[in-house]
């Protein structure tokens, strides 16, 4: 780990990454120590700032790579230089040789490339950080793409979340940053992470997607060829379409932009709503446009690695909270992250509410491109931070997910109006969820149970009832237990009290009788307090 932690700060030195922070924002003693870093020995060299920070990330592997990712879909959030250099790591990361990716494909299949394949290009056709792809034509004249896990990099991989872990330890000793529950959040990015070098869970989240959009206009999945799949092999479908960060393109043939904007947004809450199953790893790198019908455009969605689904009290909280922003109703969000434990039960509906209205109230009604979801974020945190509020780690993929589809539609359309686009959406899955029909449905998805149940049902009865009457009198025994402890307690304590009495009478007649023989040679007194103090004792 020290290893990785030293090259790291290599590459962050040899990059000289220090110079992309913008210092004016930083207090004084920290501007100062960076004045007096010895980093400022070296020379910055020729190349741009985004092209340095491009090098660094895919010099420091897969995890580096996505969060570059992620970021180059923020075009909003970064300067054009360092937006379009990120843009890169999409799909032009550097490949691994071709004969490593020969050998590796026929380790996995168990077979020559020739047996498995009519035609296999050595050259890949994109490289990513944690696979990359070469095309291939099957023996029956099929076109697929052939997807290989880099070699070793399982090992970079653990080294990092290994120093990841220890940063978020760190912090989770921070107050502020407490709320933020660090380690969880790694915990869940290391679980999506480490799924992706699985390329069988990839191919079996593929087909999911795919049989959830079968035969829609909204969405096409390539298929995948089981036969041909392993764990660091995948074969599938070849498509052709068009990148989707390739506007000019997209313009030149026609394509419908707006329409295609808001079929992304509605593709985005189809997965999260009605299927609960959602592609949590859509950069444009990801995401292909069909060239057939412009005028009616169709994603073609990749590389499903990443998915994620919400239990059913996330998926209604989520909608739940999406409607009240949608509605500006503010003291039922507040009233909501009460009811759902994100903030403490102390917390007053009318405080919270007048804060997160504050933050909210500004940006809605207004069409996307002035609109920017990662301030919206912020503003929520900060405003957080007064009420002790926690991120949901359970959350954090659909708003990385959320974070996406916003960078995507402000690069296709920026007019935009993501609410009115949401909203009826959201308005109708709630009425079907809550209203006679999702009772139905709910009523159909028991109902293979409640029929195994029903002629069981005067059985079960019966065994309440009998076990209810077993515990009435199980109950009744204990206490009568506890009644005669109880008096077995009052008569102890009654003896106890007789023998510290006659301990006493009989001590104290002893101890005084001399003295008053002397005084007044009646003894008679003394005497009788032996005597009541010793039958006192004999009593008990």
């Amino acid at each position: 780990m020290i290893r990785r932690l030293m090259r790291i700060v290599w590459v962050i030195s040899r990059y000289r990454l220090d110079t992309l922070v913008p210092m004016e924002r930083l207090p004084w003693w920290l501007r100062g120590l960076f004045m007096l870093s010895p980093l400022r020995l070296i020379s910055i060299g020729p190349r741009q700032r985004g092209e340095r920070l491009r090098l660094a990330l895919e010099t420091l592997g897969p995890i580096y790579i996505k969060f570059g990712q992620v970021l180059s879909t923020r075009r909003d959030l970064l300067p054009p230089d360092i937006a379009d250099e990120l843009k890169r790591l999409q799909d032009q990361v550097p490949p691994f040789p071709g004969d490593q990716a020969r050998a590796l494909v026929e380790e996995e299949l168990e077979m020559s490339l020739d047996e498995a394949f009519a035609r296999f290009a050595e050259k890949p056709l994109a490289s990513a950080s944690i696979a990359q792809v070469h095309a291939a034509t099957l023996h029956g004249g099929e076109d697929v793409v052939v997807k290989i896990i880099r070699p070793g990099i399982e090992a970079v991989m653990r080294q990092d979340m290994a120093l990841l872990y220890r940063l978020a330890g760190i912090l989770a000793h921070v107050p502020e940053a407490r709320r933020l529950r660090p380690v969880e959040v790694v915990r869940d990015y290391e679980s999506t992470l480490f799924d992706e070098l699985d390329l069988t869970k990839e191919a079996a989240n593929t087909s999911q997607l795919r049989r959830n959009f079968q035969h829609s206009p909204l969405l096409y999945v390539p298929a995948t060829y089981w036969d041909l799949t392993r764990h660091r092999v995948m074969v599938q479908e070849r498509i052709h379409g068009v990148p989707v960060a390739d506007t000019d393109t997209l313009a030149a043939q026609g394509t419908d932009l707006k329409k295609l904007a808001e079929r992304g947004v509605e593709i985005f809450f189809t997965q999260v709503f009605r299927d609960n199953f959602f592609h949590a790893d859509m950069h444009p790198g990801n995401i292909f446009v069909s060239r057939e019908a412009p005028a009616d455009p169709q994603y073609i969605a990749i590389d499903c690695g990443i998915v994620g689904s919400l239990t059913r009290e996330d998926q209604d909280y989520l909608a739940r909270n999406l409607l009240a922003f949608f509605h500006q109703d503010y003291y039922e969000v507040a009233a909501l992250h009460i009811e759902s434990g994100w903030v403490g039960e102390d917390t007053r509906a009318n405080e919270f509410a007048a804060a997160v209205r504050t933050v909210c109230e500004p940006i809605l009604e207004k069409p996307l491109k002035d609109i920017s979801f990662g301030q919206v974020l912020l503003g929520l945190f900060q405003t957080a931070r007064r009420f002790n509020m926690e991120v949901q780690p359970q959350l954090v993929l659909l708003q990385k997910t959320l974070l996406n589809i916003e960078g995507l539609g402000r690069q296709l359309y920026p007019d935009l109006d993501l609410w009115a686009t949401a909203k009826p959406f959201l308005e109708q899955w709630m009425r079907e969820r809550a209203g006679a029909r999702g009772f139905w449905e709910s009523l159909k998805r028991q109902a293979p149970e409640l029929s195994r149940q029903l002629p069981e049902l005067p059985v079960l009865a019966h065994q309440a009832l009998v076990r209810a009457e077993h515990g009435h009198h199980q109950q009744r025994r204990q206490s009568e237990a506890i009644g005669r402890i109880q008096r077995r307690l009052d008569v102890r304590a009654q003896r106890q009290r007789r023998l510290r009495l006659g301990g006493l009478l009989v001590i104290g007649a002893l101890a005084w009788q001399p003295l008053l023989a002397w005084a007044s040679e009646q003894p008679w007194p003394v005497l009788g307090a032996a005597l009541l103090g010793g039958l006192l004792l004999i009593w008990n």
